[in-house]
């Protein structure tokens, strides 16, 4: 994952055709026409033994002949040939290539060795960059480049999208085109043999170039990678992604299409939520979208203000915002006064603002000024409909001169819906020139504001600062992995009910107590002690109850009904399953379900994302995609309250406001320590909670089902997203005696970190920040706590104060280049807790740490005021040097 060597390939200065051909529609004459009519100002270099010259430009048998190295080359050869040039183009000095042949992966060389194999080997041998293979090529506007095979060039613009599909970048572009939107790189990615989404969105994310980004998904590959580097991008920008394989049939298409793994679609979804991403279902959606992030500012709020000539679209627009759980515009009473003025005495009176079918342009714009200036709106839909009483082009013209000279123009967006086809048309060219979105429907345009909107949201939500889970919740990882070597020892790879009781306990986690009976009259026995009504279910790693009605019986109450029940379940289960091992009886007191709620929690392991946690109804049968809220571990109270709330929302669990039922609070506790339990202990594969008893503060899980892994895979595989890194903790102890806890920081330290940063004299902080600045924020404690472990580590240094609780008495952190080259650190030390070696002992630390990471080289900046921290890494191996134009002292530690 090297973003230098991406630098050749988004600024190259040198291109080379390989294959390049004077016959018309062959891809080597495509790319030809494109590069020389996009204005590409460096040279252009076509490579072929078959002709002097390729359309008109000179060119050069062989790549030995080419007068310098391409950065960039585009090969246009059969696939056959593939290999042999990127081995050649390699050993030649070029950095990057795009690949347009297919089937690569599926033609083998004489020694059974695919092609495709054997041209990523021949490029990584030598550093160079693979784009493709099945790759359309790519633009890039704004430097004239159009490398690829597209009917047509993209225009310079500020929006980058990379697609797994050529089709969807050619629908894309078309369509652009037309409504004048422009783009900053256009990709086309192929089958990402080498060059990846991680990649692209790190460099995308950074690029000065780019204000939003666009996806088109198969599948994806390097599940980690991708994660990290979409959230850190999605930080700074918007990025909508659209998914193919919704369907089952869909996945395997995609499968088909690229190649890659298929995986849940639901987890999917959990993925790109949890990236702070906007998912977007269809083309229809994508385009609408794309038209707003094209021109519109970020929302600052989530209300929306309709105005219109006509009240059918209106009431549509509302059903729209109302269904998509939108915000409509309050009018106040001022606002009212002076609409009441400008309009027919037959108006709405209220929001949508229906001005009268005849309204002409005067009151057009004069009903938006006003909407405008009361600031009472965040966002402003305007409607037009054909009306004979009003021109629409000459409405569409006032209107967007009035906005663009308005001084609310950046804190308001203005979307615009001019229905109809022949009579819109030329408003909407209009508004596109004069840089306002335009929707052909109203629904259309309330669905744009919403995708606005989730954004907004999706990143409020990964800035809130989790709830610690209560003291009192256990979390005993070493208490449940003994119980799990046990049961494996014993040769289980199913653990039920009865079997899971101390792995579920050891993260507070409830079950209902289960017995085990060899015989019907011990089962009778058990059920006499424990109190009826009783369950009775059969005991066998060959079936499980859920599954099998034959396998259970409920609501026993005597002796004699035990032992008859007992006699008939092992005859109906040997009916059905004739093989089957029955082992024993399991006897459970039956819950009291009165005032309480059934629901089903599970964890799945995904082919592509790993484990995946589910919530939904209890149920025997459920399809996640359709009856379960998904989310990635590790899980935080805050994620879990998220879960919660959109599985409400959805449906997919209903508040059935019974006298014990659903507790907000229990739930996320139970979600959270599951997560825990998931990450902590990779032997298990999979755990199947069917029901579980929600009552008030009390959770029991009635039925459980644990399936455990064969061979048991690091957290580093096996998880998504990087937990957090608690084997790092560590006790230290100061040179005053006192003892502090060395750790990472968490996303719950928000409140203590701003505190700690307050704390700082003013000294120290113009040490820390080089230079005065005000009080951290919110959005910026968030930044600080709520870090990705995949890319970058912070350590505190806590000690207990006098009530008890946490305080932060020094910090450091440092971030990876994408390239995990350098790693750049920061520290600061409480005042009053400096002199205590605090510094030394954090920044070793740090050192360790990125020293068992593979990083290269550890570097840090200072204030030639700070010498104590500068002879403080002098001491500690680091090579100090003084920059005296920048006046700043520079530490430099080589790791490997």
């Amino acid at each position: 994952m090297s973003q230098r060597t991406l630098h050749s390939l988004f600024n190259p200065k040198s291109v080379a055709i390989i294959g390049a051909s004077n016959t018309e529609k062959r891809a080597g004459n495509v790319i030809m026409r494109n590069l020389l009519a996009g204005g590409f100002s460096g040279p252009i270099m076509p490579v072929t033994p078959k002709y002097q010259a390729v359309l008109g430009v000179l060119a050069y048998p062989n790549i030995e002949a080419l007068p310098l190295k391409p950065d960039l080359a585009i090969i246009c050869t059969a696939a056959e040939k593939v290999p042999g040039i990127v081995e050649t183009l390699a050993q030649f000095g070029c950095k990057t290539a795009i690949i347009n042949a297919s089937g690569m992966g599926q033609q083998l060389n004489d020694m059974g060795i695919d092609l495709l194999t054997l041209a990523k080997n021949n490029a990584k041998r030598y550093g160079m960059r693979l784009l493709g293979p099945n790759s359309l090529g790519m633009m890039l506007p704004n430097l004239g480049l159009n490398a690829s095979l597209a009917h047509t060039s993209a225009l310079p613009g500020k929006i980058a999208l990379v697609s797994q599909s050529a089709a969807i970048c050619t629908t894309v572009l078309d369509w652009a085109n037309n409504k004048g939107i422009g783009f900053s790189s256009f990709i086309s990615l192929g089958d990402t043999t080498d060059i990846d989404f991680d990649e692209l969105l790190d460099y995308l994310g950074r690029d000065s170039r780019t204000s939003a980004i666009m996806l088109y998904i198969d599948s994806i590959n390097e599940k980690r990678h991708f994660l990290s580097a979409a959230r850190a991008a999605s930080r700074n920008k918007p990025i909508l992604v659209i998914k193919s394989g919704r369907s089952l049939e869909g996945t395997n298409a995609a499968k088909l299409h690229t190649g890659g793994l298929t995986g849940n679609d639901a987890v999917y979804e959990a993925a790109f939520r949890r990236a702070g991403m906007l998912r977007v279902n269809d083309l229809i959606e994508l385009f609408a979208a794309v038209e707003t992030l094209a021109h519109s500012s970020p929302l600052l709020g989530e209300r929306l203000a309709i105005i219109t000539n006509g009240g059918g679209p209106a009431v549509l627009a509302l059903d729209q915002l109302m269904l998509r759980g939108g915000k409509s515009a309050a009018l106040d009473d001022e606002t009212y006064q002076a609409l009441n003025r400008l309009l027919p005495s037959t108006w709405s009176g209220q929001n949508p603002i229906d001005i009268g079918g005849d309204a002409d342009a005067e009151r057009y714009t004069k009903a938006v000024e006003i909407m405008m200036n009361s600031q009472l709106a965040d966002a402003i839909l305007v409607l037009h409909s054909p009306s004979a009483l009003g021109d629409s082009v000459e409405i569409a013209d006032q209107l967007a001169k009035m906005v663009a000279k308005h001084p609310n123009r950046n804190r308001i967006n203005i979307l615009t819906n001019w229905s109809g086809e022949d009579a819109a048309y030329q408003a909407r060219k209009r508004f596109n020139k004069a840089g306002l979105p335009t929707y052909r429907t109203a629904e259309g345009a309330v669905g744009a504001f919403m995708h606005m909107v989730e954004y907004r949201r999706n990143q409020k939500l990964l800035q809130e600062v989790p709830q610690s889970i209560p003291d009192n919740i256990p979390t005993d990882a070493c208490k449940a992995k003994a119980a799990l070597a046990k049961a494996k020892e014993r040769g289980k790879t199913i653990l039920e009910t009865h079997e899971s009781q101390e792995i579920l306990s050891a993260y507070g986690l409830k079950t209902i107590d289960t017995y085990v009976a060899q015989d019907p009259h011990t089962a009778a026995e058990i059920a006499q002690t424990i109190g009826y009504p009783v369950a009775l279910k059969v005991q066998s790693p060959d079936i499980h109850h859920k599954s099998d009605v034959h396998g259970v019986m409920l609501n026993l109450n005597s002796k004699d009904e035990v032992i008859q029940a007992a006699i008939a379940i092992k005859a109906r289960v040997l009916s059905t399953h004739p093989d089957a091992r029955i082992e024993g009886l399991l006897v459970q007191k039956m819950a009291l379900t009165a005032g309480a709620q059934e629901i089903r929690v599970a964890v799945i392991n995904d082919p592509v994302f790993g484990p995946a946690i589910l919530l939904g109804e209890g149920g025997s049968e459920w399809e996640p995609s359709t009856d379960a809220v998904v989310a990635l571990p590790p899980l935080n109270m805050t994620l879990a309250r998220y879960m919660v709330i959109q599985a409400l929302k959805t449906k997919k669990l209903k508040d059935r406001h019974l006298p014990l039922g659903l507790n907000m609070n229990a739930l996320c506790v139970m979600l959270t320590q599951i997560s825990h339990l998931v990450i902590d202990c990779p032997e298990i594969a999979s755990i199947d909670l069917n029901p579980v008893l929600c009552a008030g503060e009390n959770i029991t899980m009635l039925d459980v089902n644990i399936q455990l892994n064969e061979h048991p895979l690091d957290n580093t595989s096996r998880l998504a997203i990087s937990p957090y890194p608690k084997e790092l903790e560590q006790i230290a102890t100061l040179k005053n005696g006192q003892e502090v806890m060395l750790r990472p920081i968490l996303p719950e330290d928000e409140p203590k970190h701003l505190a700690f940063d307050n704390s700082l004299s003013d000294e120290d902080r113009y040490k820390r920040y080089f230079g005065v600045r005000s009080k951290m924020t919110h959005e910026e404690m968030a930044v600080l706590t709520q870090i990705d472990y995949a890319r970058e580590m912070a350590f505190i240094a806590t000690s207990k104060g006098e009530d008890g609780e946490d305080i932060t008495l020094g910090a450091i952190r440092a971030s990876i280049d994408p390239d995990n080259t350098e790693a750049e650190f920061a520290m600061a030390v409480r005042s009053d807790h400096q002199g205590q070696g605090l510094g030394r002992l954090l920044l070793e630390k740090l050192i360790a740490y990125y020293k068992t990471n593979d990083t290269q080289v550890l570097t840090g900046f200072t204030m030639f005021e700070n010498r104590s921290m500068a002879n403080l890494a002098k001491r500690l191996g680091f090579t100090v040097t003084f920059d005296m134009e920048e006046h700043l002292i520079k530490m430099d530690m080589q790791l490997k």
